[in-house]
């Protein structure tokens, strides 16, 4: 790889399951040096001083102290999605770099990867799967209540789906939204979560981890739900309490559950959850489009070349 006068991208790799996408790589050259972690530990004297941002691929390169001391040069690190829970904040910040994610081109995909778990689970297509006539009654979805916890861009991508869908739309949100958006999805606000979970016929977790919403289904939720509703978690696995979710999910306190997210992701072989009927279980597969992820990438080159030229970063956090 030729250095020119771009600035240095440090990156994990180029393919493979924790590399960028080969597709991508052209627009990357286009604005950027790209250093593989590989080329960076094997010449890390000469490499360090190239390195002035680092895009992160699911969660790769890891980011830790020694990293960032070893790059004098480095002014922003950009993330491939939302959630920023694998980055110890505190510690890039002292260390004066900037921060971005990509809100903006993951929430159409993750949303329409929350109402197929939705649609899955209800009508058992997984189940289904293994063909058999008898007792394999689905939920109708028409008319039914979905309870949305989290009405960030996702959340409301998600709401506007469930308008088409005519279901009756509650969300739980830190900050209330507008007057406006409410009506434009015919959406209910609940101010506490309590509420939103004794009426929801489907649970849809759509926040961000962090230690307010480590757990933050837990048993006591879980038992305030119907017996009857479908918890859906599309944010993180640590925020809802696995080991409640078996024993609700075997005891009949609620009806199902679906998950694109799980901890630790893969689960076990072995993991009770993968061996129960009523849960559908996805490998984290809420962005994994080709459309998609390359907008994913096309938000982080323009987060960098914005935080690179001193410019406000769009998605700065």
């Amino acid at each position: 790889m030729g250095g020119g006068e771009l600035p240095g991208l440090l990156v994990n790799e180029i393919g493979g399951i924790h590399g960028i996408l080969h597709g991508h790589v052209a627009l990357l050259k286009k604005h950027f040096y790209l250093i593989t972690m590989k080329e960076f530990l094997e010449n890390r004297k000469h490499m360090s001083k190239k390195v002035q941002a680092i895009y992160l691929w699911w969660h790769k390169p890891i980011i830790n102290r020694e990293l960032l001391q070893s790059l004098p040069n480095l002014k922003v690190i950009a993330n491939s999605g939302v959630g920023m829970d694998h980055l110890d904040l505190k510690l890039v910040a002292s260390f004066g770099v900037k921060m971005a994610n990509a809100p903006y081109a993951v929430s159409s995909s993750t949303a329409d990867t929350g109402m197929a778990l939705l649609l899955a689970s209800a009508r058992r297509l997984v189940e289904g799967m293994e063909y058999s006539e008898a007792d394999l009654l689905g939920v109708e979805v028409t008319g039914a209540t979905v309870g949305i916890i989290g009405m960030g861009s996702i959340g409301y991508k998600i709401a506007l789906r469930a308008k088409a869908f005519e279901m009756n739309i509650l969300y739980h949100n830190r900050t209330r939204r507008k007057e406006q958006e409410e009506q434009a999805v015919g959406a209910t606000y609940c101010e506490k979560i309590d509420s939103l979970l004794q009426q929801a016929d489907f649970v849809m977790v759509v926040v961000s981890l962090t230690p307010q919403t480590h757990k933050l289904i837990g048993k006591r939720e879980m038992e305030l739900m119907k017996p009857t509703a479908t918890l859906i978690n599309i944010s993180r696995g640590a925020v809802v309490d696995q080991e409640a979710l078996v024993t609700a999910l075997q005891t009949g306190v609620i009806r199902a559950a679906a998950l694109d997210v799980t901890y630790p992701e893969p689960l076990p072989r072995d993991h009770t959850l993968l061996k129960l009927k009523n849960v559908i279980i996805t490998p984290h597969l809420g962005i994994k489009t080709d459309k998609a992820t390359y907008m994913v990438t096309e938000e982080a080159v323009e987060n960098i070349l914005a935080a690179l030229n001193g410019l406000p970063i769009p998605s700065e956090l």
